[in-house]
């Protein structure tokens, strides 16, 4: 009896850097038992490719142009329960984290993983089990164990990190400067910052807003 033909995990990259496509593309293609199978520049381009090439493991960027990477994975295991994502990204801020894996993520990796991470987190994730590397982990920790903001709250705090006084986000947000100053102090609170600047710096650091 002749040996049952071994078939390659089929991974799809989805990033909008041709330089990273390509380190992907040579870490992966040179092993025996996994195959790149197409690449996406945005979250768009990936479900048309992922609806298309049905992939074991997609490597999804989270920031990109025309759709991130949270909506995409959202819109992915939504309609295929058997995607098995992982983040491959730049950003280790606990909100960034916590975002991909509670979007359907089986996997964070950040862009400096070695390529024999990269590998085993790809057969890791194919073969059913989550892959969280301990840094990760902790901070989705920490994440959990922060109070959440509501969506106001992380409306105001992403205006004041643009700079806007209370005044002028009270006008983008047409609500009353009282209203501004109440959430501004929740959100002090919340994030254990003595004022807005503090505040700013640790939501970029979280993952909160952006630059």
């Amino acid at each position: 009896m002749s040996p049952i033909p071994h078939t390659p995990i089929r991974v799809l990259i989805v990033d909008d850097h041709a330089i990273v496509q390509q380190g992907l593309i040579a870490i992966i293609n040179e092993e025996s038992d996994m195959v790149v199978v197409g690449q996406a520049q945005n979250g768009i381009e990936a479900i048309a490719l992922f609806r298309q090439e049905q992939p074991d493991i997609t490597f999804m960027d989270l920031r990109m142009p025309e759709m991130g990477g949270v909506e995409a994975i959202t819109r992915l295991c939504a309609e295929f329960n058997t995607a098995r994502i992982i983040v491959l990204t730049t950003y280790d801020g606990d909100e960034d984290i916590y975002q991909g894996l509670r979007a359907g993520a089986k996997g964070y990796l950040l862009k400096d993983s070695k390529p024999s991470e990269l590998r085993t987190a790809i057969r890791t994730v194919h073969g059913g089990q989550q892959y969280i590397p301990p840094p990760v982990g902790a901070k989705l920790v920490q994440r959990l164990n922060n109070p959440e903001l509501t969506d106001r709250e992380l409306k105001v705090l992403q205006l004041v990190a643009q700079g806007m006084s209370n005044l002028e986000i009270s006008v983008a947000l047409t609500i009353t400067e009282n209203t501004v100053k109440s959430n501004i102090n929740r959100i002090l609170s919340k994030l254990g910052a003595k004022d807005r600047t503090q505040a700013t710096i640790i939501a970029l650091k979280r993952g909160l807003t952006r630059s």
